[in-house]
């Protein structure tokens, strides 16, 4: 069985696109490692998936409950970046060390953080080299001030990879014109096809009482995703409860905002759930947001994991009317689009379908037939053509539909 080894940059609990990806190649036939980090008191060093996966972490960070929120990167000085990049060192140097060991036949790169290294590793263990840029990682709002560090690392080292991979064809069609590469592989973030019935998990666990629909907003809450934004809509939109699911950079900034709006009895606050529950929290929902500004390139070029998530669990859409995400809920009919940072108009967009349950379940059929196609599983044997590609004299087992 030829091994992958996967490197990303975080503890892969909740990385739905890495481990989709890792457990596809390992239904595949390849033997698949996937690198990350050691969150104390949250994760074991090495564990082994369902799949047969195997998941390796290094370093040592603290676990979320025990210490404070970590500040967001583009809150950062430069002088705290560098501090923080040189703390990373010994990782780096572990992953490294542990790959020259493992000798794997593909080094497979989630995202820039971590490029250097895996182009490295492959360099010194004769492997491919493939990259997942998860993001446009030089126009992105928390690399602000490292953006054309980032820029000069991926265009010396994308021309190089085996194999190159992104989210969406604008993010592709940047790639290549930027770093003058073949069009990568477009895998968006599709979650696997999971249906979910009969559950209420937002109600019972924060034990609403009135039957108003639920809004939710699930994902990282970092700056330029227009959460302010939304806590002050629901103010317009008063029967209707709002729930954040997630933690990030934000996290206590927003629950402090909903307190000075008086609005602790219809704004609630869920931390992080584990990925495999996440389906029943969203589909518990009535409306999906995703109101991300364009405060960068990146989000500019999104389609964003929440999107499909939305779609899989038939939620109705309120989305900001950027082309990546446009595309997808027109395309679809999911829902309402609005101008992105436009806080009256996602008020009244909310407000649209709050009032109208007819509305909501005409947008909710269309999710459920969008579900049967904008899957993880209906993309995911574009992988494994990749993948033959880059080792083409090697022979493995079926590969997934």
């Amino acid at each position: 069985m030829p091994r992958v080894a996967m490197i990303v940059w975080n503890d892969v609990r909740n990385d739905a696109r890495v481990k989709n990806e890792a457990n596809t190649l390992a239904s595949a036939g390849y033997k698949v490692y996937v690198h990350g980090l050691f969150t104390t008191g949250l994760t074991p060093r090495e564990e082994r998936l369902s799949s047969g996966v195997i998941v390796v972490r290094h370093g040592h960070q603290q676990g979320a409950m025990l210490v404070k929120p970590k500040k967001h990167t583009a809150k950062r000085s430069r002088f705290q970046l560098l501090l923080l990049m040189a703390s990373r060192i010994f990782t780096h140097v572990a992953v490294l060390l542990s790959l020259l060991k493992l000798r794997p036949a593909v080094v497979h790169a989630h995202d820039v953080n971590v490029l250097p290294t895996a182009w490295l590793a492959a360099r010194l263990c004769g492997a491919k080299l493939v990259y997942d840029a998860h993001e446009i990682s030089s126009g992105r709002e928390g690399y602000r001030k490292i953006g054309r560090l980032v820029a000069w690392i991926e265009k010396r080292i994308m021309p190089k990879a085996a194999g190159t991979i992104t989210t969406t064809d604008a993010r592709a069609k940047f790639f290549a014109r930027a770093y003058k590469i073949p069009r990568p592989l477009v895998l968006q973030n599709r979650p696997r096809l999971a249906i979910v019935q009969g559950d209420d998990r937002i109600r019972e666990t924060l034990g609403l009482s009135e039957p108003f629909p639920i809004v939710i907003y699930q994902g990282g809450q970092q700056p330029g995703r227009g959460l302010e934004r939304l806590v002050k809509c629901s103010v317009d939109v008063p029967n209707a409860y709002f729930v954040f699911v997630g933690g990030g950079s934000l996290h206590e900034e927003l629950k402090q905002l909903a307190v000075s709006l008086g609005l602790e009895n219809r704004v609630f606050f869920i931390p992080t759930v584990p990925l495999d529950d996440l389906p029943k929290y969203t589909s518990s929902a009535d409306i999906g947001v995703q109101p991300i500004e364009n405060t960068c390139l990146n989000h500019f070029t999104t389609d964003s994991n929440k999107l499909f998530e939305y779609v899989i669990a038939g939620l109705p859409v309120v989305a900001s009317q950027l082309p990546e995400i446009g595309k997808v809920v027109r395309e679809h009919d999911l829902g309402l689009l609005v101008p992105e940072s436009d806080t009256q108009a996602l008020a009244s967009a909310i407000r649209k379908l709050v009032d109208a349950p007819e509305l909501r379940q005409h947008y909710r059929a269309n999710a459920l037939k969008a579900a049967e196609t904008l899957n993880w599983e209906a993309q995911e044997c574009e992988l494994v053509a990749l993948y033959a590609r880059v080792l083409p004299n090697v022979q493995i087992g079926v590969s997934p539909r």
